[in-house]
This record gives structure tokens, sequence and C-alpha cells, in this order.
């Protein structure tokens, strides 16, 4: 199965209780932090959520 990378590219600060919640389950916690997930419809509707913070990391 296929993995996907992401960082977090902004602060937490301003967002919305639920924002803070789908970044605590996805264990991005610090700006700049990066993440590797299975690509799965669960994890990509959780990015799609805080898709304003979270940039999706390419590995060269």
């Amino acid at each position: 199965m296929s993995e996907i990378t992401i960082k977090l590219a902004k602060s937490r600060i301003g967002c919305t209780p639920n924002q803070k919640k789908t970044l605590d389950a996805l264990g991005l916690r610090r700006r700049e932090m990066v993440k590797t997930f299975p690509d799965n419809p669960a994890v990509r509707g959780m990015i799609a959520k805080v898709s304003h913070l979270v940039v999706e990391v390419t590995k060269a």
C-alpha cells in the first residue's frame, strides 16, 4: 500500500477545536513536524479538514 507524507506548515494557533483534535489525531503537534501515513480514504479526509495548515512532502 502506498504512503503519504505530510508536514504541518502553519501554526495551530487560531484553529477551531475540531481542527486541533484532527491535528492531534494525526500526531502533528508542532510546526514543521513531518509524519507518514498509509494512503487511505480516512487519512485523506483528515488531511482535507486541515488542508490549509499542512503540505504534502514529496520525496525525491
